[in-house]
């Protein structure tokens, strides 16, 4: 692995723990104080996270100066797949199941943060990074 991939990936995981910070604690509000339940929070504190975590990257990670509301549609797509694949294996891990809301939001956060990058990395700032 270069050294710039790994400083990519660096970056990528903490600007993605900031953005993990938000999703758990909004989470959390909205979970267990507002008692909405497992996916409405999920839903909620997924996008503001994600508004975070694109900002940050874009801007610095990847350091794209490529056109923003293209970039913004390609992650849009990605979560076109991953929300609702995340949100009803969740719901019913948690529904059905009966596993731990917070182990539960933990894995799909995982599961979002490599799968994340590999796909902005690769595709939506593929041809700008570093611009």
């Amino acid at each position: 692995m270069k050294k710039e991939d790994l400083l990519q990936s660096l970056k990528f995981t903490l600007f993605s723990a900031s953005a993990g910070i938000i999703q758990i604690v909004s989470f959390a509000l909205f979970n267990d104080l507002i008692k909405m339940g497992w996916w409405p929070s999920y839903l909620i504190s997924l996008i503001l996270s994600v508004l975070w975590n694109f900002t940050l990257n874009r801007n610095f990670t990847f350091k794209s100066a490529s056109n923003v509301p293209v970039a913004m549609v390609k992650v849009f797509v990605y979560y076109l797949i991953f929300t609702p694949l995340s949100t009803l294996l969740g719901n019913y891990l948690t529904g059905t199941l009966h596993f731990n809301d917070y182990l539960v939001t933990g894995l799909n956060m995982l599961i979002n943060l490599i799968t994340e990058f590999l796909y902005q990395k690769y595709y939506v700032f593929k041809d700008s990074l570093d611009k």
